[in-house]
């Protein structure tokens, strides 16, 4: 694996990914608007091969703006944002993964934050067994989002 600056390519083959139920909430349904969100923020691909296999981003572009809102994010820390292509996702390769890009994080002396949606205890399970605790939660519509730290 290895980072690479975000390409028109891969965020267009990212805007398209389809994750299947319950995780269809994080489709961006191949929006322009996600692309460029992806091209324009903090993003980095991670490639394997060449072949995009994930992503994540850093700063304002891995938080929730409802929680922006809320005021969660005025604590010190690094927000970081992480996703898989789907294909890969549920099969014991989210350790790797998620390890591969904790590895490629400045933190600059700061507590780790991220933010997941509450359904998603695949995710929360991983980024507990990297040390990862609950410390706030907020709604967005009907969705109820965990606050994470290390």
């Amino acid at each position: 694996m290895r980072t690479v600056a975000m390409t028109e390519e891969y965020a267009v083959q990212i805007a398209n990914w389809d994750y299947e139920y319950p995780y269809e909430f994080y489709n961006m349904e191949g929006s322009e608007e996600a692309v460029q969100e992806l091209l324009a923020g903090s993003y980095q691909a991670v490639v394997a091969g060449e072949d995009v296999i994930g992503y994540f981003c850093t700063g304002k572009a891995a938080q929730v703006p409802a929680g922006q809102l809320a005021g969660i994010y005025d604590e010190p820390g690094i927000d970081i944002g992480v996703g898989m292509r789907p294909d890969l996702t549920g099969q014991k390769r989210g350790r790797p993964f998620f390890s591969f890009v904790l590895d490629h994080i400045d933190q600059g002396g700061l507590d780790l934050r991220l933010t997941v949606a509450a359904f998603n205890r695949r995710a929360i399970h991983l980024y507990e067994v990297f040390d990862f605790r609950i410390v706030n939660s907020f709604l967005r519509g009907n969705t109820e989002f965990y606050v994470m730290k290390r």
